[in-house]
């Protein structure tokens, strides 16, 4: 199974043009299950509903529900954004929880009907100012509560993904994991599947490279993707992981994030 999780940085930019881009990589990564954070819609149309039509997904969407922000910054209070969830297979159960913080952040989790046993899939997009850790600590915290509340009645383990904003050593994704601190809810530990990566391989996925990038910023690894530990016939084992979606597509660069992409037994 492969897994996709992207930031689509919502509506900046020339986002018409890159809508184009993002269609083109996902086509080209060919992923059973794509997460996205940074999501648009407006009156019209869905960016969600837009791509799972062209790639012939099933998709389900959240809206966060304090998008101002976000909608200043355009200047367009008619554009929402939110965290969606793409599937080769139908969506069986959708269920949203809103994160502590006033900027209106979500996690959304997705039961997915693969074959075998139904997939527990849970995306999210935490804060984002550089000296918010506390408030991301205390997001991961709700999050994984969350995940530990819907992810039983199956043998797949948790997929848990989504831009965390937060360098890989932080006091918040080490929570998240649980193994290398203590857990944020008690027995709850999620594998970083990027420990099973090519250490020679690139790994930011938020990097000046990227022309949409300010030059200040270094590059980091901040888009995750986690599993619980594998069912006992080795079901959710992290096969392989790598960063993608690190160029222009026909001139233009779909997102100011990269893609991680994991593939799962």
């Amino acid at each position: 199974m492969r897994i996709v999780t992207w930031n689509l940085w919502w509506r900046f930019g020339p986002w018409e043009a890159r809508q184009h881009a993002i269609l083109a990589s996902l086509r080209h990564l060919a992923p059973d299950v794509v997460t996205l954070q940074e999501v648009w819609a407006d009156d019209r149309d869905n960016q969600a509903a837009l791509l799972a039509a062209e790639l012939g997904l099933h998709w389900t969407w959240a809206e966060s529900p304090t998008p101002e922000r976000s909608q200043r910054r355009i200047g367009d209070f008619s554009v929402r954004i939110g965290n969606a969830v793409l599937s080769r297979w139908p969506v069986l159960d959708q269920q949203v929880h809103h994160l502590p913080g006033d900027d209106g952040r979500l996690a959304l989790h997705a039961r997915l009907d693969a074959p075998g046993h139904p997939v527990p899939v849970f995306t999210t997009h935490l804060s984002s100012a550089p000296a918010a850790s506390g408030q991301r600590q205390q997001q991961v915290r709700a999050l994984v509560g969350f995940v530990a509340e819907h992810r039983g009645g199956t043998a797949h383990p948790a997929v848990v993904t989504g831009d965390l904003n937060a360098w890989p050593d932080s006091d918040e994704v080490r929570l998240l994991g649980g193994y290398k601190t203590a857990p944020a809810v008690a027995d709850e530990t999620l594998l970083d599947a990027w420990e099973y990566a090519d250490p020679a391989q690139p790994a930011a996925t938020w990097d000046p490279a990227n022309p949409f990038v300010a030059e200040w910023n270094p590059a980091v690894r901040i888009d995750y993707v986690f599993v619980g530990p594998p069912a006992p016939d080795g079901t959710g084992r992290v096969r392989s992981v790598r960063r993608a979606t690190g160029h222009a597509v026909e001139g233009v660069w779909p997102s100011d994030h990269y893609a991680v992409v994991a593939d799962l037994a």
